[in-house]
């Protein structure tokens, strides 16, 4: 970094100079790691490319229908670029799935009935998931209010605990859901390498169970996707990784096809299925957002080891740590106090392009038993592939820092996070020299 980019720093951002100095060297000690990073995203823009090519995409695919959506060409190439790139039969893509969670829930009521029962295998879900099934909350039209069964297997010692997962499945286990990302808990994403052994294994034992991931926040962090070693079915969000900070809205669900078409017969009506369904002139965007998504996603993976390794140096615990495999984008840090964890968040928004003026405070949000600060100062509002940080005011005060489109964006969301930090006492300042 030259002079003249920290005196910008300095005045225009009201960074300490110290600051600037230890991040510029923190920085130096991971340099070696972004080579990896460059290479799975080159791997993955081939793919994306390809994918698009095979489909043979032509700019009269922009365009769109009217009415009920019958003959939408566009949105019948989104759908099969999706199922390129994640390497399934089928795809489900539609801008009127309105997050992770909806596109999840789409998926277990397609394709669980009455006295079906579906088991969480990495533990209890994030937490608007639980919501959905009935465990938490008080909500109406769970998947327990309609009869469907649910237990959950926590993991061990980190890992899925493949022996007790086969010996549980029971006559009316239909479907087991492995959650990638590490949510709002203190483990780390489940590895591509470690599905694969747990998908064979199940599949040894009991080859007509679906196995079903929510890959939200893991998108193309590796070369291959949980669809290409096995997995029948996987739903994620279009405002996370896949959307590459330009899809308006939307969700995705690949997998093999007879499941596809029972979730897409639940997405409109039996009958119907993907056959309808306005995209409101998204294809373009989306295919946009789908086609700059590696690079996005390896920029936000290198601010997320940045981030890392700031806070690792002033020993704070991260998750994952700065060796171990990663497999979201998501970058936990153990701040141990709330007012560390707010102070983070509000650095992380002053850092935003829009809204940077807001000062994020904890508040009750729908799907949340306790308090959540957001920081999300986003193009797109709720878009964590965007510069974004988040953490439930609970013990032990974990913030959840993921995103940023530019390398440069995370980097500036580090400083001034620290920034914040530094200036309310809540670091040792000694560390810093």
């Amino acid at each position: 970094m030259d002079r003249d980019t920290i005196n910008i720093l300095c005045k225009q951002y009201c960074l300490n100079e110290q600051i600037i100095k230890y991040v510029n060297q923190k920085e130096k000690l991971i340099l070696d790691k972004f080579q990896h990073i460059d290479q799975i995203k080159e791997y993955n823009q081939y793919k994306v490319l390809k994918g698009m090519q095979e489909s043979k995409l032509n700019s009269t695919d922009f365009n769109w229908t009217t009415g009920y959506g019958y003959g939408d060409i566009g949105r019948d190439k989104v759908e099969n670029i999706f199922s390129s790139v994640f390497n399934t039969e089928d795809a489900l893509v539609r801008p009127m799935i309105a997050s992770g969670t909806h596109a999840i829930n789409l998926t277990l009521s397609g394709l669980l009935r009455p006295n079906d029962e579906f088991v969480s295998i990495t533990g209890s879900p994030y937490d608007t998931l639980q919501k959905v099934i009935g465990v938490q909350g008080d909500n109406k039209g769970t998947l327990l209010d309609y009869g469907i069964k649910y237990r959950e297997i926590p993991l061990k010692n980190n890992k899925i605990d493949i022996n007790r997962v086969i010996n549980d499945i029971s006559n009316t286990t239909k479907l087991l859901l492995i959650q990638r990302s590490t949510g709002y808990s203190d483990r780390k994403a489940i590895t591509i390498d470690e599905m694969k052994i747990v998908i064979e294994k199940i599949k040894e034992n009991n080859k007509n169970i679906i196995i079903m991931i929510d890959n939200c926040y893991g998108e193309f962090i590796e070369k291959i996707e949980p669809t290409d070693v096995g997995a029948d079915i996987m739903a994620g969000s279009l405002i996370k990784n896949p959307g590459g900070g330009l899809a308006l809205s939307g969700g995705y669900i690949v997998g093999k096809k007879n499941l596809i078409e029972q979730v897409a017969n639940r997405s409109t009506a039996p009958g119907l299925g993907k056959d309808c369904g306005l995209t409101f002139g998204t294809t373009r965007t989306v295919l946009q957002g789908l086609f700059l998504a590696p690079h996005v996603v390896a920029e936000a993976l290198k601010g997320a080891l940045l981030m890392g390794i700031v806070y690792k140096e002033l020993n704070f615990e991260i998750i994952p740590d700065l060796e171990d495999t990663r497999s979201d984008i998501i970058q936990a840090i153990k701040f141990e106090l709330p007012e560390r964890v707010v102070q983070f968040c509000r650095g992380i928004q002053s850092a935003s392009p829009v809204d940077s003026y807001v000062i994020p405070t904890p508040w009750d949000m729908p799907g949340y038993d306790d308090k959540v600060i957001m920081a999300a100062g986003g193009f797109i509002e709720g878009s964590s592939i965007e510069l974004s940080a988040d953490a439930p005011i609970r013990e032990p005060y974990f913030a959840y820092y993921q995103g940023g489109l530019t390398y440069e964006h995370c980097k500036l969301g580090v400083m001034k996070s620290l920034n914040n930090l530094y200036n309310y006492d809540l670091i040792d300042k000694n560390k810093l020299t």
